[in-house]
C-alpha cells in the first residue's frame, strides 16, 4: 500500500509541473527533489549536483550531439531532392508507385539522421509536392510519411537508442545494429500495405510515370551515391570495429560537411544554423537525461523500483503477459510524453522488472522503440502529427486518421518481435569486437 501512495505522489507532482508548462527535464528534477526531501535524510543539493554531473559527463553521451548535428547539416542540403530523383525510377513500377519513395526515402535518411522529426521534414518537403502533382491519394501520402518517418527512431543512428543505452548502461553499437533488421522488416510491412491498398482501393488512380530505359535508371541512380557512401562510412566503421559509436558520429559529421560542401549548400549561415539547431536539441535532451538520472536515484532511495519489481513477481505474469502490460503502458504514456521522455522517465522502474523476467536488454530496447514510435503518431502529443500539420495545413483529426493504418502495422510489428526475437539479437551477436563506448 505504501508503494501505491509513493507512485500517486510522484505522478501527482509530475503532472502538476507538466500541466503548468514546466520543461520536462525540470519537471523530473522537481519530482526527484520532492521525493528526496520527503523520504530521505540525504542533503538534496549535494546529491542532485553530483548526479547531474555524472549523468552529463558520460563519454558515450557525446555521440548524441554529433549525430544530431549530422542530421541538422543534411537537412540543409539537397539530399532529399537527390534521393527522390535516384529512387523514383526504381520504385515507380511497384504496386503503389511513388508512394514507396516516402517509405524508402525515410528509411535511407533515417540511416544518416537518427531523428524522426528531421526524417519527416527532409523527406516530406520534397515528396509531398511531387506526389500531389501526380495525384496520389492525399491520405496515403500523409499516412505513409507519418509512419515511415518513425523509422528514424529505430534505424541507426537512433537518438532514442542512444538515450536508452546510456540510461541502462548498454552498448550503443549493439543497440544500433539490433535496430537494423527490425527497421527493415517494418519498412517492408509499410510497403506491403501500400501495395495491397493500391490494388484494392478505388481512389488510387495516380498519373502514370513516363517510361524510362534501364540506362536512364542507372544514370539517375548516381544521385544516391553520396548518401550510400555516408551510410557506409557511419555504419560500416562500427560494424568492422574501426570506430565506436562516438567516433562514427564524428565521421558522420565530417562526411555530411563534405557532402554539403560538394553540393554547394554549405555556407557560414547554414553551418551556424545547423550548429545552433544541434545545440538546442542536445541541451534539451541532456536536461531530460539529468532530470531522469536524479529521479532514478530518488526512486532508488525510496525502494519503489525494487518494491514494484517484487509486486510484479507476485502476480506470476508470464513473459508475454508482462510485455503486453508494458505495451499498453507505453502506448498510454506516449499519448502525453515524447519518446525520449517516456524512456528516461520509466527506466528506473521498468528495468528491474525486465531483468527479473529474464528479458534481453538489447531486445527490449528495440521493443520499446517500436512502442515509442507509435507515440509519434498518436494524439494529442504525437510530434509527427504536428510536423505534418505545419507542412500540409490539414486538420489534426485528418492527419491522425490517415496515420491509423501505420499505427496498427506497428502493433503487428510488436508481436512479430515477440515471436521472432532473433530479428533484434542476431546482428549484434555477429558484430566484430569493438572498443568500449
Amino acid at each position: 500500500m505504501q508503494e501505491f501512495y509513493l507512485i500517486a505522489l510522484f505522478l501527482f507532482v509530475l503532472f502538476l509541473l507538466l500541466g503548468t508548462g514546466v520543461w520536462v527535464g525540470l519537471a523530473l528534477l522537481g519530482v526527484a527533489f520532492v521525493g528526496m526531501e520527503l523520504f530521505t535524510t540525504r542533503p538534496v543539493g549535494d546529491v542532485m549536483i553530483t548526479t547531474i554531473w555524472s549523468a552529463s559527463s558520460s563519454w558515450t553521451l557525446t555521440a548524441l550531439p554529433l549525430f544530431i548535428w549530422m542530421g541538422e547539416i543534411l537537412y540543409r542540403t539537397r539530399l532529399s531532392e537527390d534521393m527522390f530523383r535516384g529512387l523514383s525510377p526504381w520504385l515507380g513500377w511497384l504496386p503503389g508507385g511513388l508512394i514507396h519513395t516516402n517509405i524508402v526515402g525515410c528509411t535511407v535518411f533515417a540511416a544518416v539522421s537518427g531523428s524522426s522529426a528531421a526524417t519527416l521534414t527532409t523527406v516530406g518537403k520534397m515528396s509531398i509536392p511531387e506526389l500531389r502533382k501526380r495525384e496520389y491519394p492525399e491520405s496515403m501520402v500523409i499516412g505513409t510519411l507519418a509512419g515511415a518517418a518513425t523509422l528514424g527512431l529505430m534505424i541507426p543512428p537512433s537518438l532514442t537508442l542512444i538515450v536508452y543505452g546510456v540510461t541502462i548502461n548498454e552498448s550503443i553499437t549493439k543497440l544500433f545494429f539490433a535496430g537494423i533488421v527490425p527497421g527493415m522488416v517494418l519498412a517492408a510491412m509499410f510497403m506491403g500495405y501500400v501495395a495491397v491498398m493500391s490494388l484494392v482501393s478505388s481512389d488510387f488512380n495516380p498519373k502514370p510515370e513516363p517510361p524510362m530505359t534501364f540506362e536512364e535508371r542507372i544514370r539517375n541512380s548516381r544521385f544516391l551515391i553520396p548518401v550510400i557512401l555516408l551510410i557506409t562510412l557511419v555504419i560500416g566503421s562500427m560494424y568492422f570495429g574501426i570506430a565506436t559509436a562516438t567516433e562514427a558520429a564524428a565521421f558522420g559529421v565530417l562526411g555530411s560537411l563534405t557532402l554539403a560542401g560538394v553540393q554547394g549548400s554549405l555556407s557560414w549561415s547554414s553551418f551556424s544554423e545547423s550548429l545552433m539547431g544541434a545545440t538546442r536539441t542536445s541541451a534539451m535532451i541532456a536536461l531530460i537525461l539529468a532530470g531522469a538520472a536524479f529521479l532514478s536515484l530518488s526512486m532508488g532511495f525510496t525502494g519503489l523500483p525494487r518494491a514494484l519489481a517484487e509486486f510484479i513477481a507476485t502476480l506470476d505474469l508470464s513473459r508475454f503477459e508482462l510485455l503486453m502490460v508494458l505495451l499498453v503502458f507505453y502506448i498510454v504514456i506516449g499519448c502525453f510524453l515524447d519518446g525520449i521522455s517516456s524512456v528516461v522517465l520509466t527506466m528506473a522502474v521498468v528495468e528491474p522488472m525486465i531483468r527479473q523476467a529474464g528479458i534481453d536488454l538489447i531486445w527490449f530496447g528495440i521493443f520499446i522503440v517500436v512502442v515509442v514510435e507509435m507515440a509519434q503518431i498518436t494524439p494529442p502529443i504525437g510530434f509527427n502529427l504536428f510536423v505534418l500539420q505545419g507542412m500540409t495545413h490539414h486538420e489534426m483529426n485528418y492527419i491522425a486518421k490517415a496515420a491509423i493504418p501505420m499505427f496498427l502495422i506497428m502493433v503487428v510489428m510488436v508481436f512479430v518481435l515477440i515471436a521472432f526475437p532473433d530479428l533484434a539479437t542476431w546482428l549484434p551477436d555477429k558484430l566484430r569486437p569493438v572498443r568500449s563506448g
